[in-house]
């Protein structure tokens, strides 16, 4: 990875002060400022103060007329609603910014959050599928989510009709997000109104939208991207051949994430998404133990300390390098790691890992993914 990649990754310093995070988010709500936007005008001006002041001039440049910034109360509305609904915002970079969403090439650089933050210290897997789903979809979705819940992963989804709602109904004892299309304060459908209230008891609300915000069409690919994001994983249970859930699925591998399907009947359309995906490579479910087998997870990896034969002392010997590049690769898979949870797994210092892993990348043995995952080689 480059320089200049590392730097474009690494999240920014995180406001500190009621005065930073109303910057922040008055940049934010500007008209054309994206994530990504928004992460190269930090960059490039140290703060959103200097980038607020710069933007009228850079729309200029750009052949805007007329540009203004987002006003100040626009920013105290959003702000005063946030405190009635008893939202708390999560700023990229800070402790209690999900760690999963870090590394996505577009991830929301602030999002609103009703309930229980520190549930996002679990490890999740995102459920998605059909609004008009099957009963059998339905049953296959809740039992699916409340076995994944037992074994405590949480589960993500997005609080739609149908797939969505019995993934969260299944786990909100044992722990479910919904991510939201809209504000986080405003419940869409309106069906699910009690269910929001209870995840926001034991689980939690999020959205990267304003406060207030009514979910548009456009509002849901961007809302999936957070859903797959967020987990290690994305089991679709039911899904047409062109749905949005086919759109986190994507989403998905984009991330270098896991996806799962559950199959269904050849003759049912509600299944055709997901016998699409299992032809082109998704992992086949049945029950929560294909999908935890499949994730890329230390308690599934063979660990150093379970090769006597290679270990630290091995790694000391005049054959070190050879060692450690075969505890490298006993330790990743096809399914992509981060390096950082390279480097706990294999129990070497940065310093060791680096070179081997360059090594390794010459030999053709391994290689890197968005994000700066690592995987085998193909």
């Amino acid at each position: 990875m480059t320089e200049e990649q590392l730097s474009s990754n690494h999240p920014p310093i995180p406001p500190t002060t009621e005065e930073d995070r109303f910057s922040w988010l008055r940049l934010l709500r500007s008209r054309k400022v994206g994530p990504a936007t928004f992460r190269r005008l930090l960059r490039e001006h140290g703060s959103a103060q200097n980038a607020l002041a710069a933007l009228p001039e850079m729309a200029r440049a750009a052949g805007i007329e007329g540009y203004e910034i987002c006003p100040p109360g626009v920013i105290e509305a959003e702000l005063k609603a946030a405190k009635a609904a008893k939202a708390r915002l999560l700023c990229l970079g800070a402790a209690d910014y999900p760690d999963a969403l870090i590394d996505i090439s577009d991830a929301p650089p602030m999002l609103w959050a009703i309930g229980d933050p520190t549930i996002l210290n679990r490890q999740a897997i995102a459920m998605v599928g059909a609004r008009n789903c099957s009963s059998l979809g339905a049953r296959m979705a809740r039992a699916l989510a409340s076995e994944l819940g037992k074994e405590d992963y949480i589960v993500v989804s997005g609080l739609a009709r149908g797939i969505d709602t019995s993934a969260h109904i299944a786990t909100l004892e044992t722990g479910t997000v919904a991510v939201m299309a809209g504000g986080v304060d405003v419940i869409y459908p309106a069906e699910n109104s009690d269910l929001a209230r209870d995840i926001a008891k034991t689980g939690l609300r999020l959205s990267e939208q304003p406060m207030g915000t009514t979910p548009q069409a456009r509002h849901f690919p961007r809302r999936n991207r957070i859903i797959s994001g967020l987990a290690q994983a994305v089991v679709v249970v039911e899904a047409a051949a062109k749905s949005g859930s086919l759109i986190t699925a994507r989403d998905a591998l984009d991330q270098g994430r896991e996806v799962l399907a559950v199959p269904g009947h050849p003759f049912d359309a509600r299944a055709a998404g997901c016998n699409l995906l299992i032809r082109d490579g998704a992992t086949l479910v049945r029950s929560a133990e294909d999908v935890i087998d499949a994730l890329p997870t230390p308690q599934h990896q063979i660990l150093p300390q379970q090769i006597p034969s290679i270990g630290l002392e091995t790694a000391q010997s005049e054959n070190a390098p050879r060692a450690l590049h075969d505890v490298i690769l006993s330790c990743l898979g096809p399914s992509p790691i981060a390096e950082d949870q390279l480097i706990r797994d294999v129990d070497a210092s940065a310093g060791e890992i680096g070179p081997a892993l360059v090594d390794l990348e010459l030999d053709g043995k391994i290689q890197r993914q968005p994000g700066g995952l690592l995987a085998l080689s193909a």
